[in-house]
């Protein structure tokens, strides 16, 4: 069978990105605050940049082939999966303003410390868990199908050997890490409504790899938890 990996980004894209994904966030960090000197929303986009630099180095030395996998939604992702990303989408968009506009405006949340230094561990530990999964699985994309182009096979080292959907663990721990980290209780609400999508996707995912992705249903009797486990 003749593997075709996806096609890298264009340079036009790349700097794009480059240029747009810092600016976004600079925005929804600090618009919803209406000034620049809240000290939090620094040290916050700090730790951002630091920790998903380290990750970007990391997957580049070892699973270069990842950042064309997730460059784009490719052809045969499910209809299905839209709808859950546009419904899960409005909800991780909000997360961060809301986060900033409760503590650095209008201080509706009162959150200790001790909950904003868990917060920043839950969002270090979901990146470094993502991070691992998309280390040892070059078919981690951003949208569900069977990559039957590439050959797709099962992926059971690494992190797999313990769930069968780590990414979406840490993702889980990213939503929350956000809001916490951010001291806002009330972001903790779109983070919910993001892991509930999310975990509705797993549940739908798993169904359509068991059906079609040989050797899967062999896995899952082996790896029987998709996130948490001992219990689901």
């Amino acid at each position: 069978m003749t593997v075709s990996e996806p096609k890298p980004m264009s340079r036009t894209k790349v700097v794009a990105y480059a240029i747009g994904l810092p600016l976004a966030l600079l925005a929804l960090v600090f618009l919803p605050v209406g000034r620049l000197d809240w000290t939090p929303g620094w040290i916050f986009i700090a730790f951002i940049i630091i920790v998903y630099g380290a990750s970007a180095l990391i997957l580049a030395r070892v699973n270069p082939v990842i950042y064309r996998a997730r460059s784009r939604f490719q052809p045969g992702t499910q209809r299905w999966d839209f709808v859950l990303l546009w419904l899960m989408l409005p909800a991780m968009v909000a997360e961060i303003p809301l986060a900033t506009f409760d503590s650095g405006r209008t201080g509706w949340s009162a959150v200790p410390l001790w909950i904003v230094i868990l917060g920043y561990v839950l969002l270090a530990a979901g990146i470094g868990l993502s991070t691992w999964a998309q280390a040892v699985n070059r078919f981690f994309e951003p949208g569900v199908r069977l990559q039957r182009e590439r050959d797709q096979q099962v992926i059971n080292s690494g992190p797999y050997a313990i769930v069968r959907h780590p990414g979406y663990v840490g993702a889980v721990m990213i939503f929350a890490g956000l809001a916490l980290a951010l001291a806002s209780w009330w972001a903790l609400v779109p983070a919910a409504w993001a892991s509930a999508i999310l975990i509705v996707r797993t549940s739908w995912e798993d169904t359509l790899l068991q059906a079609e992705l040989d050797g899967y249903a062999e896995y899952a009797s082996r790896v029987r938890f998709r996130l948490l486990p001992g219990f689901w």
